[in-house]
C-alpha cells in the first residue's frame, strides 16, 4: 500500500502488535476509515478501498472480532507518540470524561439506558439505549489553534450494573481510578494533572490521584462539606484521634456572603479570550460518608459582569494558585469538543457490529484514530501554517480537525494514485478498482 511517509512512520509504531497475516488487513481498514464518507462500517472501508469484489471479504472482520490484539498495548504506543509531541519536563495534563453513543439491538449485550448529555438541559432530561465510554485524552498544545486539543488514547466501555455474567460492574469513577494508575505505571516520573467535569467529582477518585501522586482538578459542588484540620488532642484523652475538625463555610455561603474578601484575577477563558474573574482561594479537607477526608484547595469564582453563575473548583495540589487551576479546568471543554467531531467527521454511532469483541474495540479505535490524524497533521504543518478550508458563506478563523482529515486524505489519494512516484508530469494510468473507488468516493461526497 503506498501511503505517505509522515502516514507509515505512525502506522508502524503499531505493527507489533498484529500478526504479521492480521496487520495488512488492520491497516488496511485503518486506511478506509480515513478515506470513506458516511458510516464507518467494515464494508465501506473495503469499497473506498476498491475491495469491493474481493471473495475473503470475512478476514477484515476477524480484525476486529476474533483477531487477538490488545487496546491496551495500542494505548500505551499511542500516548507514547503523543509526549513526543510535548517537551521532555512538560507535565502531562489529562482530561477525562464518558459519553454515551446511541446504539441499539437485541444482540447487543452491554447496551444500557442512560441519560443522553447532547439533547437533555437541566430542566428535562431524555434517555436513550446505548453504550456508555469513559475516555482519557491527553491536552497539547496545537500550533494553529487557540485552545489545547484533547488527544484520546485510553478508553473503557462500563457495562450497565445486572448485565454481565463475567464482568464486574464499574462505575465510570471506578474506571477512570483504574486508568489513572495504569497511566502512572507507564510513567512514573512524569507529572500528570488529571481534569474532570463535576460529574466525577468524588473524594475515592481524588484519594486515588493523591496515591498515585497525580494532580486532580475538577468542579466542586456548592455545598460541599469542607473542614478545618483537626486539632490537637489531649495525652489524656483516649479513643481514636479525630480526622477532620469544625466545619468550614461552603461556597455556597461564600457567594452569598456581603464581606467576602474577593480576589481580581485575569484568567485565559472559553474561546482563547481573556476574563477578569473575583475568587476566593481557601484550603480544606474534603469529606463524605465512610471515606478519609482529603486534602485540597478550593477557587470559588464569581462573575463580576454576571455572565457566568457562581461556580467552585477543587485542586488536590494545595501549593496550586487559583489561576492555575481556573486555566486547567477550562481546558477540560476540549474533549467535550473531540466527542462531537469524532461523530461528526469519524463516523462514532454509524458502526454496525454486534459481536461483543468487535464493539469493544471498534469505538476505541476510532477515538485513537482522531489523535493519529491530530499528530500525522501537526508532522506537516508544525509550524502553524495550516489553512482552514472556508467558503464564502462559513469563514473559519482557524482550522479544525475536519481539516486535519482533509488533508490527510488528499496525500493518501495521491500517494494511492500516483503508486508512491514523484513524477510530476506525464499521464497517470489507473487501475479498474482505483477508478471505481475514486468514483465511489466523490459520489458519496457530493
Amino acid at each position: 500500500m503506498d501511503l505517505p511517509p509522515e502516514i507509515l512512520a505512525i502506522f508502524d509504531v503499531f505493527a507489533p502488535l498484529f500478526s504479521s497475516r492480521t496487520w495488512p488487513h488492520a491497516r488496511t481498514l485503518v486506511v478506509g476509515t480515513i478515506l470513506v464518507n458516511g458510516r464507518r462500517t467494515v464494508a465501506s472501508a473495503l469499497r473506498v478501498m476498491g475491495l469491493a469484489d474481493h471473495a475473503h471479504f470475512t478476514n477484515y472482520h476477524r480484525a476486529l472480532n476474533r483477531d487477538a490484539w490488545s487496546l491496551l498495548a495500542a494505548a500505551r504506543l499511542l500516548l507514547g507518540l503523543i509526549l513526543a509531541a510535548l517537551p521532555p519536563d512538560a507535565p502531562l495534563i489529562l482530561a477525562a470524561d464518558d459519553t454515551v453513543e446511541r446504539r441499539n439491538g437485541r444482540r447487543i449485550d452491554a447496551k444500557g439506558c442512560y441519560r443522553d448529555p447532547v439533547r437533555s438541559s437541566r430542566k428535562h432530561t431524555i434517555r436513550c439505549f446505548g453504550l456508555k465510554w469513559v475516555a482519557l485524552a491527553a491536552l497539547i498544545p496545537i500550533p494553529w489553534s487557540k485552545r489545547p486539543w484533547a488527544l484520546p488514547f485510553l478508553t473503557a466501555l462500563c457495562w450497565p450494573e445486572g448485565k454481565g455474567d463475567r464482568l464486574r460492574h464499574k462505575t465510570s469513577i471506578d474506571w477512570l481510578r483504574q486508568m489513572i494508575a495504569q497511566v502512572r505505571r507507564w510513567h512514573p516520573l512524569r507529572k500528570l494533572i488529571l481534569v474532570v467535569d463535576g460529574g466525577f467529582a468524588a473524594v475515592a477518585l481524588a484519594a486515588s490521584c493523591i496515591r498515585v501522586e497525580a494532580t486532580l482538578v475538577c468542579r466542586l459542588r456548592l455545598d460541599a462539606a469542607l473542614y478545618h484540620p483537626p486539632g490537637p488532642q489531649p495525652a489524656s484523652k483516649r479513643g481514636p484521634k479525630p480526622k477532620k475538625g469544625p466545619r468550614q463555610l461552603s461556597p455556597k455561603q461564600w457567594l452569598s456572603r456581603g464581606d467576602t474578601p474577593w480576589e481580581s484575577i485575569e484568567v485565559a477563558w472559553y474561546g482563547g479570550r481573556s476574563k477578569v474573574l473575583q475568587v476566593l482561594s481557601r484550603t480544606a479537607l474534603w469529606h463524605t460518608s465512610g471515606l478519609d477526608p482529603v486534602a485540597i484547595r478550593y477557587v470559588v469564582v464569581r462573575d463580576p459582569e454576571g455572565e457566568v453563575p457562581g461556580a467552585a473548583f477543587l485542586c488536590t495540589d494545595t501549593d496550586a494558585t487559583a489561576g492555575e487551576i481556573l486555566g486547567w479546568a477550562v481546558q477540560r471543554w476540549s474533549l467535550e469538543v473531540t466527542f462531537e467531531e469524532v461523530r461528526a467527521h469519524l463516523g462514532v454511532e454509524t458502526q454496525r457490529q454486534w459481536s461483543g469483541l468487535a464493539i469493544a474495540r471498534t469505538t476505541p479505535v476510532l477515538l485513537g484514530l482522531y489523535s493519529v490524524l491530530t499528530l500525522v497533521a501537526l508532522r506537516w504543518h508544525g509550524d502553524g501554517s495550516m489553512s482552514a478550508a472556508g467558503s464564502a458563506w462559513y469563514a473559519k478563523c482557524s482550522p479544525t480537525f475536519s481539516d486535519c482529515i482533509r488533508v490527510a486524505r488528499e496525500k493518501i489519494w495521491r500517494a494511492r494514485i500516483s503508486g508512491g512516484s514523484d513524477a510530476t508530469g506525464g499521464p497517470l494510468q489507473l487501475s479498474r478498482p482505483m477508478l471505481d473507488a475514486l468514483v465511489q468516493s466523490l459520489s458519496a461526497a457530493a
